[in-house]
């Protein structure tokens, strides 16, 4: 994970190179090819998916068609007011600005140019968005949106180099001109006219996180191991500017021992978490990514999540919910005690108390000790309860770019570079409360097309090109 700095450019092997073929890499290479630059798309495993494969494959944007057919009222300014409410003013503004933004466009243009069968998911609102705005594959998975991006690719015949790791940077006249490759068959040196990093944050290095995220470094890692802070390093050795390296995406709502992601809805649908002493600790409502700290932080680092077959119903929408069903996560019992029982609470008397301390709440609409409005229906029996504890999804700073996604160095960009997605600062600040649902996809589509073309771009002032 080095830079190398060569006297001049080697030949092209593509106008654009982009190293990762996640959601973000993907996006920007049919965004790259759409503008009529030739791509190379090159990926450490053997089949691409990273980071975004492991989620819910769910995208905010405003303004588009499927808002509009469900009656929704949007804009990419509303949009972008949430971002900064949930982030307490503390993200990055120019990037605030230009996903919220850039967004809606898109998920319109993926859906009519490339065929993904964008819909927007029903039942919820997500925590800290003010209406419906999560679009999803059918499938309602990252896996799916990723497939459904690769099969894009493919189709617009785009050249995706699989088993194939960028361990340098090729700088020529301080001008990013391609890279090395390790490839099992040995070294492959790349030459482009432009780079985009649509690679990784740092999440899977261990020494980084304690670092940066010490709240989290024993946490349990749900993402990508790719993830190992490569893009971090090249952007060190090149001085280029970096912000936010504390903050990350969490998630409070891993299924444990099992290992499944429980969707949130869950909670923003009216359930609620205790811990093993069968009370509540939080305020749910809050978010999912700050919750990670303080689920971690119960006795035995697990919480409880309890909802109703109601919520279940919502959940059942997403296939990891399903998968959970399936492999036994997701316990219930047709009351407080039985629910307890199944779960092995020990204290059963405390937890059928919380159970009904929520189910007045919640029928009343009132405020709890936590700060939490209850807005939902009361819990009806049967009750579902599922073992959880808190993940680092992914991290949320890194290099600093501009409203193009060009690589900054000192404020001004390096030429020929570009990042977007987990490579770049994201729109959440520095802190895991920062993190609006959907952040994370949110950079990877929206700014990943706006790198794809900004790449392209750039092509004629290029030394490799033209």
């Amino acid at each position: 994970m080095s830079v190398r700095h060569l006297a001049r450019a080697p030949a092209p092997a593509a106008d654009v190179l982009i190293v990762g073929a996640g959601a973000c890499g993907l996006t920007a290479a049919l965004a790259a090819a759409d503008a009529g630059a030739s791509v190379v798309v090159v990926e450490r495993d053997k089949v691409p998916a990273g980071s975004t494969a492991l989620s819910a494959g769910l995208v905010p944007a405003a303004g588009t068609a499927a808002q509009a057919r469900a009656g929704i009222q949007d804009s990419a300014e509303a949009l972008a007011a949430d971002i900064r409410r949930k982030s307490h003013g503390k993200a990055n503004e120019t990037l605030v600005r230009a996903a919220s933004e850039a967004a809606g466009p898109a998920i319109t243009w993926l859906g009519e140019r490339h065929g993904l069968p964008f819909e927007l998911v029903d039942g919820f609102v997500y925590p800290g968005h003010g209406v419906r705005r999560m679009h999803a594959m059918p499938e309602r998975s990252g896996a799916a949106l990723v497939d459904r991006l690769r099969q894009a690719a493919e189709e617009a015949d785009i050249t995706i180099l699989t088993g194939a790791k960028v361990e340098t940077l090729s700088m020529a006249r301080g001008r990013a001109v391609g890279a090395v490759l390790a490839r099992p068959d040995g070294e492959e040196a790349i030459g482009a006219g432009a780079v985009v990093l649509a690679c990784n944050g740092y999440g899977g290095n261990k020494a980084a996180v304690a670092r940066h995220i010490p709240a989290l470094a024993q946490a349990l890692w749900f993402g990508h191991d790719g993830n190992d802070g490569s893009a971090l390093a090249w952007g060190e050795a090149l001085g280029a500017d970096l912000a936010d390296l504390s903050g990350h995406q969490g998630h409070g709502s891993v299924a444990h021992p099992h290992g499944i992601l429980i969707t949130w809805a869950t909670m923003t649908a009216g359930g609620f978490q205790v811990d093993c002493t069968g009370a509540r600790f939080s305020d749910e409502s809050e978010g999912y990514s700050e919750q990670a700290a303080r689920v971690l932080a119960r006795p035995g680092g697990v919480a409880y999540s309890i909802f109703d077959e109601r919520i279940a119903a919502i959940a059942r929408q997403f296939e990891d919910f399903r998968r959970a069903e399936a492999a036994g996560a997701v316990l219930h019992g047709d009351t407080g005690g039985a629910l307890a029982a199944a779960l092995g609470l020990e204290h059963a008397a405390a937890f059928r108390a919380t159970l009904e301390e929520a189910r007045d709440l919640a029928g009343a609409g009132g405020r709890d000790r936590f700060g939490r409005v209850w807005e939902s229906p009361p819990l009806a029996p049967p009750f579902y309860g599922v073992c959880v504890t808190g993940a680092l999804f992914h991290t949320q700073g890194g290099l600093v770019t501009d409203a193009a996604a060009r690589v900054l160095k000192a404020g001004r960009p390096i030429p020929g570079l570009f990042a977007a997605g987990g490579a770049a600062v994201g729109v959440s600040g520095p802190d895991a409360a920062g993190y609006l649902s959907g952040n994370g996809l949110l950079t990877a589509i929206a700014m990943g097309r706006v790198a794809g073309m900004a790449a392209a771009g750039a092509l004629s002032n290029s030394p490799c090109v033209g």
